[in-house]
């Protein structure tokens, strides 16, 4: 009975005040954090997406780390996307459905270097999309101020985005030599006069440079990378870079070897011998064929062969 009669006379009290001046301010709707996901501190960590791993340390150009833990948006048609330089990128389904698509484009892992520049930055190991992880290579352009102007995709799984900002609009913003330790840049140099000398073939030399931009962190060892097929897949005999093909090599020199150990360990050689010569050993006689007479002015090809 008490608290009605309070609220009556609290309604008799507005009442009796009259309508707002016109100059009165109105309320301010505050709207939601502007990042999503695994971005957000404001959400649950249930409800945040939930990456695979944890992005790479910061590299590169000194001038560009004042961009990390900063993120970028940007709307194209009912998506989303997020880009945190050195941290990842991030897609979110602007829609009303219940289940509105949010999942992560790529983990910050490497720099792209072409012609001793760093021309883009590469997000793996996003969320699972087919047979492969979705991936993302960031371009840098030179622009008015710090925004995300594009996003393509160009390939299934596979993004393509533009960030533009003044950070690289000089013309020495991405060389990757002012950027090294004095100790690499010396061994840069004797890399470059070993190439001039012709001490080494320029496969060499692109061979010794990419193991020392390994060393500075700005790219990944063939065994870091992971490759971005997942094994079974449709495409599982494709590589998507020449570091995973690398690693294919590798691991089949690895299976070689043991497959050879196998060999040694049976007393079965393991020398370039056809199928016939195995046989022979294992006490199997097959006839010989016998070789074709030499033709005159053959200069040895059974020599060659």
């Amino acid at each position: 009975m008490a608290a009605g009669l309070a609220r009556l006379l609290l309604l008799l009290g507005l009442l009796a005040r009259g309508p707002a001046p016109v100059g009165a301010a109105k309320m301010k709707v505050v709207e939601e954090p502007t990042t999503f996901g695994v971005n957000n501190p404001f959400l649950p960590q249930a409800s945040r997406l939930q990456a695979k791993r944890d992005p790479s340390p910061v590299s590169g150009p000194a001038h560009l780390f004042r961009l990390s833990g900063k993120c970028f948006s940007l709307v194209e048609s009912t998506y989303k996307y997020e880009f945190c330089p050195f941290h990842n990128v991030t897609q979110h389904e602007q829609t009303f459905r219940w289940n509105a698509y949010s999942g992560i484009l790529g983990i910050w892992h490497e720099w792209e270097i072409v012609n001793n520049t760093f021309t883009g930055m590469w997000m793996r190991d996003g969320d699972a999309c087919r047979s492969r992880s979705r991936q993302s290579k960031v371009e840098l352009a030179c622009g008015k101020s710090n925004r995300l102007a594009h996003v393509s995709e160009p390939s299934t799984c596979v993004y393509a985005l533009t960030f533009e900002t003044p950070l690289v609009c000089h013309p020495h913003a991405l060389l990757v030599y002012p950027t090294l330790p004095e100790a690499l840049q010396r061994r840069w140099d004797r890399v470059e006069q070993d190439l001039a000398d012709e001490l080494i073939t320029s496969q060499g030399h692109e061979k010794l440079l990419r193991t020392l931009f390994e060393d500075a962190g700005y790219l990944k060892t063939p065994e870091e990378n992971e490759p971005t097929q997942l094994e079974g897949g449709p495409d599982s005999l494709g590589f998507e870079t020449l570091e995973n093909c690398r690693k294919a090599h590798k691991e089949l020199s690895k299976e070689m070897k043991r497959l050879k150990g196998l060999l040694t360990q049976h007393g079965i050689p393991h020398t370039r011998r056809t199928e016939t010569s195995n046989l022979e050993h294992l006490g199997h006689k097959t006839p010989r064929a016998k070789p074709p007479a030499q033709l005159r002015g053959d200069p040895g090809l059974r020599g060659s062969l």
